[in-house]
């Protein structure tokens, strides 16, 4: 089934409705479909490099959006929809693991699944089910997820289908490795400043 969605995501990259659709799974992802923009945005950046960073800005806002309707799913109707998120797109575990994340750090927890392969839509529910500050989720959703889809039209904006495959074997690795950096410079600038 989720090949199928994923077949399906991308095969708006060929039609007029490609950017609408950019924008709608950008915005379901972060709350409830379980396919991410990343292959629909790279479809269109490669067909249309020049239009690339537009794309990242419709993914980012949009993505910012959905998360924020995660979050109010969270904070006002968990109790009647939790079972079909457990059901069908996380684990009970991992919504517990994700609570303990927020306990070490909210801001962090939320930015590391903005930017990596984490599943975003765990962390945008579980913070309003956990009551974390909106404010908190918006800050880090921003930077976490306009770094990620910035990032990758950037790649392909510079270095066209030459760097498609490249992303496509590597982006969990890569996106790991950027987070572990950026980690390391918050940490840096809060104990070294």
């Amino acid at each position: 089934m989720i090949r199928r969605l994923y077949d399906w995501v991308l095969s708006w990259a060929d039609t007029k409705y490609g950017v609408p659709a950019l924008g709608a799974v950008a915005f379901m992802e972060s709350s409830f479909f379980p396919i991410p923009p990343d292959p629909l945005l790279m479809a269109l950046s490669l067909g249309k490099p020049e239009r690339s960073f537009r794309y990242a800005v419709i993914c980012s806002v949009m993505s910012v959006l959905g998360g924020i309707v995660g979050y109010l799913i969270g904070w006002g109707i968990w109790e009647l929809v939790s079972d079909y998120f457990f059901t069908y797109l996380f684990s009970p575990e991992t919504f517990l693991y994700v609570s303990g994340k927020y306990d070490q750090n909210a801001f962090l927890a939320i930015l590391g699944a903005a930017f990596t392969p984490i599943p975003y839509k765990v962390f945008t529910i579980s913070a309003g089910v956990f009551k974390i500050s909106l404010l908190v989720l918006i800050a880090a959703s921003v930077i976490g997820r306009s770094a990620r889809f910035f990032i990758e039209a950037g790649l392909i904006f510079f270095y066209g289908i030459r760097i498609k495959s490249f992303i496509d074997r590597y982006f969990n690795l890569l996106a790991t490795l950027f987070f572990i950096l950026l980690v390391l410079g918050f940490l840096a600038v809060k104990y070294l400043l």
